[in-house]
């Protein structure tokens, strides 16, 4: 009983000396995802930090560009990030290793008023690929081994449509460095199929409304007429915006709002952080990501 009763005041002064901190805080630490060149995420996230820094007169708004998805994962799991944006895979990894670290407090909402993207395939019109039962034996470009939309999915669910699973259906698979270098290298030949995050509508060619097909068509980095869908899931959950449960609830709400007006405050900031046209944010609850937690913990584990 002793010992449970120092432990259990172990934990209250720790939870007390983090809330104290955070309602002190004069650096404020934002992860970003890998998948995109360090450049172009650094140059989009700056006026967020400026915006923060006015906002939360903190000292100091520091931008953590992770290499890869995971990075970022471990970055919040570990305390020294404040904030990222996730996609609900990487969610559901930081949540089976730890529900208590992060809070999900918004997501990105698309122009038809959907709370959620596909993971598209993406090949070469010369490739002769027209959908994805005809890239048998062919190569499979995944993103990241973090990505919802760039590997959960698609080794989910492309084996529902071709019968098999993708390493007996295709020649081969393999992971790309992120969505950029995944749609670079079916564009450069080193996959046959790259599968891609997207809104799934608008135009294709402008890359549809959002994704990192829509970034690298708006960049010039790809031609839109090279390329053909060939293949489609079904609608994932966009993935959220979350918090360091330790920074408390009044932060929490503090940021929620901060992130709640920024798409009105701010037009260009928002789209360049998002990379797509949405309409804004919308609040967003752990459950909203259940059938992801339930789908990355049997297929991929933590």
């Amino acid at each position: 009983m002793f010992r449970k009763m120092v432990f259990g005041a172990v934990s209250v002064l720790a939870m007390a000396t983090s809330m104290a901190h955070a309602a002190d805080m004069k650096e404020f630490r934002v992860g970003i995802l890998g998948g995109e060149n360090e450049t172009d995420r650094l140059r989009n996230y700056q006026c967020l930090a400026d915006h923060l820094k006015a906002e939360f007169g903190f000292e100091k708004v520091s931008l953590f560009p992770a290499a890869d998805y995971d990075g970022v994962i471990q970055g919040l799991l570990g305390g020294t990030l404040d904030f990222a944006e996730l996609g609900a895979s990487g969610y559901a990894s930081v949540v089976l290793k730890d529900p208590k670290a992060v809070t999900p407090i918004l997501t990105t909402q698309q122009t038809d008023g959907a709370t959620g993207y596909y993971s598209i395939g993406l090949a070469l019109k010369s490739s002769g690929i027209t959908d994805i039962k005809s890239a048998k034996g062919k190569k499979l470009g995944y993103a990241d081994p973090d990505s919802t939309s760039g590997y959960l999915i698609p080794l989910t669910q492309i084996p529902k449509d071709t019968g098999a699973s993708n390493e007996t259906f295709f020649a081969s698979t393999q992971f790309n460095g992120g969505h950029e270098n995944n749609v670079l290298a079916v564009r450069d030949g080193k996959v046959d199929v790259a599968v891609d995050d997207s809104s799934g509508i608008g135009d294709f060619k402008d890359g549809y409304s959002s994704g990192t097909f829509h970034k690298e068509v708006a960049k010039g980095a790809v031609d839109p007429n090279d390329f053909v869908e060939v293949w489609r899931s079904g609608l994932i959950p966009n993935g959220p915006l979350v918090v360091r449960t330790a920074l408390g609830d009044d932060m929490t709400a503090k940021l929620t709002a901060f992130f709640t007006a920024l798409p009105k405050k701010d037009k260009a900031c928002f789209e360049g952080v998002e990379g797509g046209d949405f309409t804004g944010y919308v609040p967003v609850k752990p459950d909203f990501y259940n059938v992801i937690v339930e789908a990355r913990k049997a297929a991929i584990g933590g």
